[in-house]
């Protein structure tokens, strides 16, 4: 007979890096959920599942200090097992297990049945978008494909999540279906590169052909486009954009740089003029798009010269939306041959003049929205504001709209209508239009 004294395994995810970990960890959970597990996102369990990021050096830092403070609570006798899978796991399994032994299993990307068997669940197939969602309710990442192609200079992606490999699209409609169902109203679609969706399945770049499935699922409002490649971007993509009021006009295109001898030891496959065309022809067959981009500085033999060839097109070019980082040396790559010859405050000082020049275009853009009235979703409540958003902007990383909540009540998840009356850099104030 069992008696209360037995402890119950309760497993806590850990999620670090980018939504393609959070849509894994989203996955592992739902798993471990219907073996009859207790499983909970980032809050006290006695065993622990830690999802690594192994991307950039900040990132690997991050992961590591992660899994430390962990066997400090081991050997402090506060959890009692510790795993880690993920792409810092997938990348350094060898340099880990001989640096911190004392975690009790490292997984790989691509090793998610082991894991269930290491934490007593089994992996069922037939659990097609079954999923734990860590998101607010209202929206929900989905994976369209996972690996990557490309044969970018920079990048380790390819080294810790394999070839390119599309899910077909009667499972990501099911998937849709059941997010709908649970009150997901946005859908993100992500992958490592969209715009390569399909030609595995389906012999061609079959992106348009997946949206014109996924607007037909009742209950979805918003489909939202992340991490485009720009070179043999499928043009129809952006006709479906533009006649399907549920895809947002919005696209999150990286292009990384501009200056052409950069592009090329990149590896991109394109060039300044091609970039620059593909951006207008986007601006052409979608009045009013967003187009979000990241840029890396501080890339080996990046000269002043590169720098402010890269500015000056920042500025002329206008983006909506636009992050930037500082090159990080990464073993195993391409680019790791060449001499990591940027000074490290060099590269901070370029990223610094890039996001510069980006607050002051945010905030003319943005002073041309007060006045404007604007569909926007609700994702929470923190202090005196309801915090929401347009279809122009992404969670975490776009503008948000703040409301006052002392003058009105809105739920979270829903859609309201409101008018801009003030704007800043990077935030937009409004009121409900009643």
């Amino acid at each position: 007979m069992r008696t209360k004294s037995l402890k119950k395994n309760k497993i806590n995810v850990v999620t670090l890096g980018c939504s393609k970990n959070v849509y894994d960890s989203e996955v592992l959970m739902g798993q471990l959920k219907a073996s009859g597990k207790e499983v909970v996102h980032e809050e006290e369990g006695n065993v622990v599942v830690i999802n690594t990021c192994g991307f950039i050096n900040n990132a690997k830092e991050e992961s590591v200090n992660t899994i430390l403070e962990f066997m400090q609570k081991k050997e402090a006798g506060e959890v009692d097992k510790v795993f880690v899978t993920g792409c810092l796991s997938e990348r350094y399994k060898p340099d880990l297990q001989k640096e911190i032994p004392n975690v009790d299993q490292y997984f790989g990307t691509t090793e998610l049945p082991q894991l269930l068997k290491a934490l007593g669940a089994d992996y069922k197939h037939e659990l097609i978008g079954e999923r734990l969602t860590t998101t607010p309710k209202n929206y929900a990442y989905l994976k369209i494909a996972e690996g990557c192609d490309r044969p970018c200079s920079f990048c380790a992606i390819p080294l810790m999540r394999g070839k390119h490999k599309s899910t077909p699209i009667e499972e990501l409609v099911i998937e849709a279906e059941k997010l709908a169902a649970s009150g997901v109203k946005e859908l993100i679609l992500i992958a490592q590169d969209l715009t390569y969706y399909g030609l595995d399945l389906y012999k061609k770049r079959n992106l348009a052909e997946l949206l014109e499935a996924l607007v037909k699922v009742e209950g979805i409002e918003w489909i939202r486009l992340h991490y485009a490649f720009p070179t043999g971007f499928p043009m129809d993509v952006l006709e479906v954009m533009n006649r399907e009021e549920k895809v947002c006009n919005y696209i999150d295109i990286p292009l990384q740089h501009i200056s052409d001898h950069i592009l090329k030891s990149m590896r991109r496959g394109t060039t300044k003029e091609k970039t620059t065309k593909l951006l207008q022809e986007f601006r052409k067959a979608v009045p009013g798009m967003t187009i979000r981009t990241t840029l890396i500085v501080g890339y080996p033999g990046e000269t002043e010269e590169d720098f402010q060839e890269l500015k000056q097109w920042v500025q002329d070019m206008r983006f909506e939306r636009l992050g930037c980082f500082t090159y990080s040396h990464e073993e195993n790559t391409h680019a790791f041959n060449l001499e990591n010859d940027v000074p490290e405050e060099v590269k901070q000082d370029r990223a610094n003049e890039i996001m510069e020049i980006q607050s002051q275009i945010s905030w003319e853009l943005n002073q041309e929205k007060i006045g404007k009235e604007f569909k926007v979703v609700i994702d929470r409540k923190e202090g005196n504001y309801f915090v929401g958003r347009t279809e122009f902007d992404s969670p975490d990383v776009d503008n948000e709209v703040l409301i006052d909540a002392s003058t009105t009540y809105l739920k979270t998840g829903e859609f309201t209508k409101v008018k801009i009356t003030d704007a800043a850099d990077f935030d937009l104030y409004g009121e409900v239009v009643v």
